[in-house]
């Protein structure tokens, strides 16, 4: 089944919408089942860095995040505006377990990053993006985090971050 772009209900709707303002992608998200050994597979098949491990407890999910290295010298993770990716693995989440029983391992979402989360959340709830995180809620790192309904984002699952280095 092919999907078309859906976009916001309302054509009126869009037109009046501020555009958010996405400071950059902040990371691309890998569902799998078995996190640590993902991640130093795809580390070592691209030459990514460790960054961040750990258990998000409000998402139910273990994550870590494999960074470029930084040009130099020294062989450290680019943490800073690098995009990251994220290995993420269901530890109690529904969803995440059926996204990986219907479609196996894959890409989940992208993250952007944004200054103002709460607005962004309201501006997209006003233009009728369907929202599934209606307020922001605890992610990785220390991060405020939000989802956007596919259904209103051509099928693609769509994350907002915001925190101290998002």
């Amino acid at each position: 089944m092919v999907r078309a772009f859906s976009p916001p209900p309302s054509n009126a709707s869009i037109a009046s919408l501020k555009m958010i303002k996405v400071k950059r992608i902040d990371h691309v998200a890998i569902a799998v089942a078995d996190r640590d050994a993902a991640t130093a597979s795809l580390g070592t098949l691209f030459g990514l860095l460790p960054g961040a491990r750990e258990h998000v407890a409000g998402q139910a999910t273990d994550v870590a995040f494999l960074h470029p290295a930084h040009s130099g010298p020294a062989d450290r993770p680019a943490e800073g505006d690098a995009t990251a990716l994220e290995i993420c693995a269901p530890r109690g989440n529904a969803a995440l377990d059926r996204f990986l029983a219907r479609r196996g391992p894959g890409l989940h979402h992208v993250c952007f990053a944004v200054d103002d989360l709460p607005g962004a959340l309201a501006e997209l709830k006003a233009a009728g993006v369907r929202l599934i995180d209606e307020t922001p809620r605890p992610g990785a790192r220390g991060h405020q985090v939000a989802f956007l309904h596919p259904a209103s984002t051509g099928g693609v699952l769509f994350e907002l971050c915001a925190g101290s280095d998002a």
